[in-house]
């Protein structure tokens, strides 16, 4: 059996399938990260939130954000150990998946943009060139989390329409001090933040929410993909929930930049799943 996993800050996908590309089951957990989680921590969300058993012998791959270098690949690996004891386990980056999910074996440029972003040029085998997205303080420009900070931003400076605002705290129970609270003293702010996408999504007719959404997709393009050699020559390619569901603003950014986007798939785990089996 195959146990092919996607894991972003905000959920985890676990897909387990045959040889043949069957697919047995799937299951969702929370996100897994480990720069902001402990092997302990990993290994318990696994063995709490995954009741179905695995009795032949596996083989992990395991994608995720924060899964950037050896130290972090190694305690993902060590968590997944304590609960499938198999030497079969390879860990790598959700870049990676998303390379792989999108161009298999083609060269290509591939984008994620769900609660975080990122972007990275693939020859086809191997990640050749990647601009760090720095996070949602320092980056992450067109994320889920960015763009529900900048929601936040407006709403709390009075910088958007009476009605908008009037709309959000109708929507939302939060008030300033409990907004600020869990940016600044709650774990993974990043996910409180990207709750807030919904509300975009559902006022994205508003002249000045659209404006918001475009213009940090823009943000996307000039301060990453525009940094690649013959970037606007190559097929770019997006997965991510943000990218899936603001596609046509997302196109139309592109578009302003001077890119065409080839594909834009929801999450990464059908392609990654032809990959693994073809």
């Amino acid at each position: 059996m195959i146990i092919i996993a996607d894991s972003g800050s905000t959920k985890t996908t676990w897909t387990f399938i045959k040889k043949t590309g069957e697919i047995v089951n799937q299951v969702k957990t929370k996100g897994i990260n480990p720069f902001y989680q402990s092997k302990e921590e990993i290994s318990h969300i696994i063995k709490e939130e995954i009741s179905f058993k695995v009795n032949t012998p596996v083989e992990v791959h395991f994608y995720g954000a924060g899964c950037a270098n050896e130290e972090k690949n190694s305690l993902v690996k060590n968590a997944i150990t304590q609960v499938w004891n198999t030497s079969q386990i390879n860990v790598e980056s959700d870049l990676l998946a998303a390379a792989r999910s999108l161009c298999k074996h083609r060269p290509g440029i591939a984008c994620i943009m769900g609660t975080g972003s990122n972007s990275c040029v693939y020859d086809g085998k191997t990640i050749i060139n990647h601009v760090s997205p720095l996070g949602y303080i320092l980056g992450d420009e067109g994320s889920g989390a960015v763009l529900g900070k900048k929601l936040v931003a407006d709403i709390l400076k009075q910088q958007l329409p009476n009605e908008i605002i009037k709309e959000f705290e109708n929507t939302y129970s939060y008030s300033a001090a409990e907004i600020l609270d869990r940016v600044y003293k709650q774990p993974f702010p990043n996910r409180f933040l990207a709750q807030f996408t919904y509300f975009l999504s559902k006022n994205r007719d508003h002249n000045k929410i659209k404006n918001l959404i475009v213009s940090s997709f823009i943000e996307f393009f000039k301060r990453n993909i525009d940094q690649y050699e013959n970037a606007k020559h190559q097929p770019v390619h997006f997965t991510g929930s943000i990218a899936w569901y603001f596609k046509d603003l997302l196109e139309e950014a592109a578009k302003e930049c001077g890119y065409q986007i080839e594909e834009i798939s929801k999450d990464p785990m059908n392609g990654l799943i032809e990959y693994h089996t073809n």
